[in-house]
């Protein structure tokens, strides 16, 4: 079932606490912060390929996710853990917030194989790239036995879609889906609303923004988006209004990458991941 829930920024967290409660869950959320110290993760993928994340781990981890950013996706993630580009896409800068939910992170870098241009540009949709991230959701699984989740912003969205219509959790596949500023037309290859969406049996979280400016992302294109997801188990779009919109309408910091709304999105992306309990 496709809900839609219209979402403008607000302040319920604020007003369901009172002040005292509040203090102890913000002091809790940095007492959590410190048991995330993220460490690079290099593991082998196919024959002389590896691929690299930067991993955040909470004590005890109620959920896993993969994170795939936008663009290129090659972050170059260096050895002290520092993404080289794309320190600015929503996901990315972000990814705290979902340690600090409780959830375990998996920044995923482009492989070893595709560190120079372009990078992830053209191979989101191969069996190379699902080779690679089903590598790291069976070392996520390792690591702790909850649900692994895949979730993308923007071109990202054409990996964590691919992978979760390509292998089912039986198969090593993710166990939920989360869309975050989605590719819904490509004049250069698929748009997710153009994969086998309808054979998923996976919970699926659509997060929008009204006002995206960006031509593959507009707004007015999501009924071809939730159409294809009506068939799924739970299919739930929430969309955003407001916040910042600078610079080009496809990147970080336009409407398109959520730009002053980390925090609202964020807790309404892992408070969902958490409630949908796959």
């Amino acid at each position: 079932m496709s809900l839609h829930h219209h979402h403008t920024p607000c302040h319920w967290l604020r007003l369901a606490l009172p002040a005292w409660l509040l203090g102890l869950a913000l002091a809790g959320s940095a007492a959590l912060a410190q048991t995330t110290t993220p460490r690079v993760v290099d593991i082998p993928t196919r024959p002389g390929v590896t691929q690299r994340f930067l991993y955040l781990a909470p004590a005890s981890p109620k959920a896993s996710v993969i994170l795939f950013a936008g663009g290129h996706g090659g972050l170059q993630i260096n050895a002290a853990g520092e993404p080289q580009w794309g320190g600015g896409n929503f996901l990315v800068r972000t990814r705290q917030h979902y340690a600090n939910a409780g959830i375990a992170v998996a920044l995923v870098d482009a492989p070893s194989d595709r560190q120079a241009p372009p990078f992830l540009s053209g191979v989101r949709q191969t069996p190379e790239h699902r080779a690679d991230v089903l590598a790291v959701i069976a070392w996520l699984r390792q690591q702790a036995a909850v649900p692994v989740w895949v979730a993308g912003t923007s071109r990202g969205t054409q990996s964590a879609g691919y992978i979760a219509t390509e292998a089912s959790p039986a198969q090593g596949g993710p166990d939920g889906l989360v869309l975050t500023a989605t590719i819904l037309t490509d004049n250069n290859g698929r748009a997710v609303p153009a994969m086998p969406l309808e054979r998923l049996a996976i919970p699926v979280l659509v997060a929008h923004h009204t006002q995206d400016g960006c031509r593959l992302c507009a707004f007015s294109d999501m009924p071809r988006l939730m159409d294809k997801l009506a068939r799924t188990p739970r299919a739930e779009l929430i969309s955003f209004n407001g916040g910042n919109n600078t610079g080009d309408p496809c990147e970080a910091r336009a409407y398109h990458g959520f730009n002053g709304l980390d925090a609202e999105v964020s807790a309404r992306i892992t408070g969902w991941m958490l409630a949908a309990r796959p």
